[in-house]
């Protein structure tokens, strides 16, 4: 099939690598010349193992290429996949309207016939909403339009985009599910078939429910931590529960970042206020995540009678391994209010080089994980990088002044948890 892909950041990279690498013909398209020129040189916009070869390969292979020329792109495109991250603020609402004017400016260049895919994450009714801005501007021309919900994850992106459980697909018309067949046929054939209107709500429910799961046992956690329970042994009792099952997201550990859960979370609770529907659950949901963020702040400042001229070691800077993606990261917000608070912050990530320099002003950047802890207080395992696995537990004790070890998701429970030289705490777990 001859493919447009539209708007070119981690989403629609990785789609058209992907697709191309299926066998389809596929054109990606941005309106910012200088993503298309970078991508055109081999150079994705964002790191993610495997992308950049994939690229090579789809060059190499004629099925891909990249450009800004909108009606170039489009013309003889027999979809025209939109898939553009939607921007998140840093209340974790979404500038829905930015995808919808970008996805409006390929309107003129559609040809009779065209299907246009949505993958972008939007609110439930948008796909309804585009197609009724292009009825306004269809002169004569017939378009259709379907949801494909992202199942995207950070860091192992491809794997998740050819190899997926399912997907989920909403349409209009037996002919468009024809064609999103054809689409997905190098992949998989278990494709779950809804209207648009509900495909675009199992996003915000798959999502709501797993930050409801995280939430949950988090909470469970704390309980569990003042009571002298083992949080992880709850969660194990939970999995083994056949209606709750062993791949359940309940483990306890870090608050969920980023903004994609959030995102998702926002909608539904906005979506039930403007609908007059109460929804007492959700609702909570991001209060109780913001509140458990803190945990690793808190409880270091607990220990240490204050962080004001400590110095204070955090491992892992990036949203989460395989990535180099610092934005919303859950590590730098704990840095930037140890630095608020009068902590000295050293910190190491073996997928940075440099920080910019708006994290660059509140953090030592170290060049290897012992220098980071050197003379530290406190250890923080932020980000669970494999490398920090190699690091003897000996060094780690020889540079620091005080063995304090904070480690949300006992990544390095082998490393640190049963050795008597230091205070290692996790969530869900009491402290020795």
């Amino acid at each position: 099939m001859k493919v447009c892909v539209v708007g070119l950041w981690h989403l629609g990279t990785v789609t058209a690598a992907c697709l191309a690498a299926g066998g389809h013909d596929v054109t990606g398209l941005d309106f910012d010349d200088a993503v298309a020129g970078a991508l055109a040189a081999g150079k994705p916009p964002v790191f993610e193992p495997g992308l950049e070869e994939l690229l090579k390969v789809g060059a190499d292979s004629g099925r891909l290429r990249f450009t800004a020329d909108a009606p170039a792109a489009v013309e003889d495109a027999d979809v025209v996949w939109v898939a553009y991250d939607t921007p998140v603020d840093d209340d974790d609402r979404a500038d829905v309207e930015q995808v919808v004017e970008q996805a409006r400016r390929l309107f003129p260049h559609l040809h009779d016939g065209s299907l246009v895919l949505i993958s972008s994450q939007v609110p439930v009714g948008t796909t309804r909403r585009l197609e009724q801005m292009f009825a306004g501007e269809a002169r004569g021309r017939s378009v259709s339009f379907a949801y494909v919900p992202e199942n995207l994850r950070l860091g192992r992106a491809i794997d998740a985009f050819t190899h997926p459980d399912r997907v989920v697909a909403g349409v209009r018309s037996p002919a468009d599910r024809e064609r999103i067949a054809e689409l997905h046929r190098p992949f998989t054939d278990r494709i779950e078939w809804m209207s648009v209107e509900s495909a675009e709500m199992t996003k915000h429910a798959l999502n709501a429910f797993l930050a409801t799961s995280v939430v949950f046992i988090n909470e469970i956690a704390a309980l569990c931590e003042q009571v002298g329970a083992d949080a992880m042994e709850v969660a194990a009792g939970l999995k083994s529960e056949a209606r709750i099952g062993p791949k359940a997201y309940v483990s306890p550990g870090s608050a969920f970042a980023g903004g994609t859960l959030a995102r998702d979370v926002v909608f539904l609770s906005d979506l039930g206020r403007n609908r007059g529907v109460t929804t007492h659950l959700l609702s909570s949901v991001k209060a109780s995540n913001d509140a458990h963020a803190q945990w690793a702040y808190r409880r270091v400042s607990q220990l240490l009678n204050g962080v004001a001229g400590q110095t204070v070691a955090v491992w892992g800077l990036t949203y989460k391994t395989g990535t180099d993606t610092l934005r919303r990261s859950a590590a730098v917000e704990l840095c930037e209010r140890l630095h608020a608070d009068g902590a000295i912050v050293q910190a190491h990530d073996p997928a940075l080089k440099a920080l910019p320099p708006a994290v660059a002003a509140h953090v030592r950047f170290a060049d290897n994980a012992l220098d980071a802890v050197t003379g530290a207080s406190a250890l923080v395992v932020a980000t669970p990088w494999p490398e920090y696995r190699d690091v003897a537990a000996e060094q780690v004790a020889a540079r620091m002044i005080r063995r304090l070890v904070l480690d949300a998701n006992r990544f390095l429970g082998d490393t640190f948890g049963s050795n008597s030289d230091f205070e290692y705490l996790s969530v869900g777990k009491p402290g020795r």
